[in-house]
């Protein structure tokens, strides 16, 4: 089975993933820390948004690619691969503020988490549906 729909999003995804990594290294420099936060809540908050991303993203990427693998609808992979996409950048940025607004975090992580459960979801019953 080939995957049609998911490398593009998720070649959107390591965009933004490299946009954060840039941020949290100016920042570093800015900073003059290498290792660590140094007591910088700027180096921590940018490291965190960075992190964030890396430990949902894949596994979340991942879980929608086994659906476009089993060959559900292309509106729910698209679908899917939006909300995450959306997201994580909304995550991202209420994150990177120093003065954060926690419904851009909660929207974020909400929706995130969702998405996984939808995926489970979605992969457990697919022996279950006569039509996907």
């Amino acid at each position: 089975m080939q995957l049609n729909i998911t490398p593009y999003y998720a070649a959107i995804l390591a965009l933004l993933f490299i946009a954060l990594s840039v941020r949290t290294i100016k920042t570093r420099r800015e900073q003059k820390v290498a290792i660590g936060d140094g007591g910088e809540k700027s180096i921590l908050r940018a490291s965190r948004v960075h992190a964030n991303f890396s430990e949902y993203v894949p596994f979340t990427i991942l879980l929608i690619a086994m659906l476009e693998m089993q060959t559900y609808s292309q509106w729910i992979i698209h679908g899917l691969c939006i909300a995450l996409v959306t997201a994580r950048a909304i995550h991202a940025y209420g994150v990177s503020k120093a003065n954060e607004d926690f419904r851009f975090r909660i929207f974020g992580t909400a929706t995130t988490i969702n998405i996984i459960g939808v995926c489970a979801f979605l992969l457990l019953a697919k022996p279950f549906l006569i039509d996907a």
